[in-house]
């Protein structure tokens, strides 16, 4: 049995990855926002298609291209959909495949339900934090049926511990010197230390399926992207401490930037 807003947002993952990839093989053009991140119709027209799932269900969203309601209205929800419609837009545009549909539900400041999809590569990720587990299903079709999806799913597994090797993910875009001081922190350990790179909410889904053991990230991010990377994580016993309150990323808090944070057991 799934619960309607995980089906709801497994639904919505997978007609965004599909209007995503029909942008994906044209010559498109990009945009710069104020924020100078770069804008795709892509991101548009997915969060089109997210939108018109999550409005129905009458709970708040916040999206990284919705314009983001006051925080004097949104410090009273205590339910919200945190979405992010393309994780990953300087990926989107390398065309190295590695960008995401995210899509989290968040209640009380923490996720309690995360979807990730992978639409180059047809790759779900999703998870109830509560049932203490995390699914990948990789699928033939952006047009399959969640049952379908719960068919082709295989729960995740991190990887066990190795008192001498550890994987460490890493940004492709944003491998910064406090990254590398971390990495150098576990060589002064007596660790050997491999890197792990990918691209958007990805990094996340390395820890939880045993592909890394830790993801340190000392660079900025928005709540939207770490939300649902955040509920897979959870769902399988890992933590996404913050830098700097040394408690879990919270979310929907007045200002949507994320503090470093680590992931890791």
């Amino acid at each position: 049995m799934i619960v309607s807003e995980l089906r709801t947002a497994i639904e919505a993952s997978l007609q965004a990855g599909k209007v995503i990839m029909d942008v994906y093989d044209t010559t498109f053009s990009v945009e710069i926002k104020d924020d100078k991140s770069p804008l795709t119709e892509a991101d548009k027209r997915a969060n089109d298609v997210i939108n018109s799932f999550l409005i129905p269900t009458h709970i708040p969203i916040i999206s990284e291209e919705n314009k983001q309601t006051d925080y004097s209205e949104r410090k009273n929800w205590s339910t919200c959909w945190v979405v992010d419609p393309v994780d990953g837009t300087k990926e989107f545009i390398k065309r190295n495949g590695e960008f995401t549909v995210n899509i989290a539900l968040i209640q009380n400041g923490q996720p309690s339900l995360g979807v990730i999809y992978v639409p180059a590569t047809k790759t779900l990720y999703y998870a109830k934090v509560d049932t203490n587990k995390a699914f990948k299903a990789e699928l033939i079709s952006h047009n399959v049926t969640v049952d379908e999806v719960l068919t082709l799913s295989r729960p995740l597994q991190p990887k066990g511990d190795n008192p001498n090797i550890v994987e460490v993910v890493g940004s492709r875009s944003h491998m910064n010197q406090d990254t590398l001081d971390f990495v150098d922190g576990l060589k002064a350990d007596g660790k050997t230390v491999e890197i792990v790179s990918k691209g958007s909410s990805l990094k996340f889904c390395l820890v939880a399926e045993g592909k890394a053991d830790v993801y340190p990230r000392y660079a900025p991010t928005m709540e939207w992207d770490t939300a649902a990377g955040h509920a897979i994580c959870n769902a399988v016993g890992l933590k996404v401490i913050s830098k700097e309150t040394n408690k879990p990323l919270a979310y929907n808090k007045e200002n949507l930037l994320n503090s470093y944070f680590l992931v890791s057991k």
